[in-house]
């Protein structure tokens, strides 16, 4: 039966059927194309979480080849449905997230003060030049790329 989820055209079909919903939500002009700089959200929303270089190769991908500032919904489908059917860009497992926080706990406590923790948050996420903290650099720096 062409429509069961256990078979392999619905399993596409189901991730089709996610994307396409992840995707309407960003465009706003209901004409099948959403503004590159909501990409990285479209995906983190699918439950894939690339780090900034995996996600400007899969905007180079999408991408048309003179840059309108905006992906097609017809280009963006192909590439993501791959990366959802490779279970590409999974989430940060608990015990990477953990090691993270015990680099930071130096004496071993198991806890950190609010006072450390903003300190050292801080220090490393905030830009200099613009005095502001980028979230984005922020969880790529709380997180240990281990593919190196």
């Amino acid at each position: 039966m062409a429509g069961d989820k256990d078979s392999a055209e619905g399993i596409v079909s189901e991730v089709h059927k996610r994307i396409s919903n992840a995707f309407d939500v960003f465009d706003h002009e209901f004409n099948h194309t959403v503004d590159v700089r909501e990409i990285g959200t479209i995906i983190r929303s699918l439950g894939c979480f690339p780090t900034e270089a995996e996600l400007h190769d899969i905007i180079a991908e999408v991408e048309e080849e003179e840059s309108t500032g905006y992906i097609r919904f017809e280009k963006f489908l192909p590439t993501m449905t791959k990366v959802l059917m490779e279970h590409k860009f999974r989430p940060i497992p608990d015990d990477m997230l953990l090691q993270a926080f015990e680099v930071l706990d130096q004496q071993k406590k198991g806890f950190l003060e609010p006072e450390e923790l903003s300190k050292y948050l801080m220090q490393e996420a905030l830009d200099p030049d613009k005095n502001v903290i980028f979230y984005k650099d922020f969880v790529s720096m709380m997180t240990i790329d281990d593919t190196q």
